[in-house]
């Protein structure tokens, strides 16, 4: 039986209401939830928390978050986001 905690992660990521929200954070949901640490999954929900234009900006815009988000989470999904480009481009 699935964790209900990553179920609900997983839902609230790939239903953002901000397309391109729902597609990163969703992907890098699916790849990632089986394997994060409690602290990941804390970080992870606090980042779900914050509103889509501002999470968004702190993901792809450069600019940096508030220190109660900011964090190696944070860092990994721009590291996911860049490897999702790299691979596009080599479509």
């Amino acid at each position: 039986m699935p964790d209900a905690r990553l179920e609900k992660l997983r839902y609230r990521a790939w239903r953002r209401g901000f397309a391109e929200a729902d597609l990163l954070l969703g992907g890098f949901a699916d790849a990632h939830l089986a394997t994060m640490t409690t602290s990941d999954l804390d970080a992870f929900e606090r980042l779900l928390d914050q509103p889509d234009p501002d999470l968004w900006d702190w993901i792809v815009g450069g600019i940096r978050a508030p220190a109660a988000v900011e964090g190696a989470l944070l860092d990994r999904l721009r590291a996911f986001k860049a490897e999702e480009l790299a691979a596009s481009l080599r479509r």
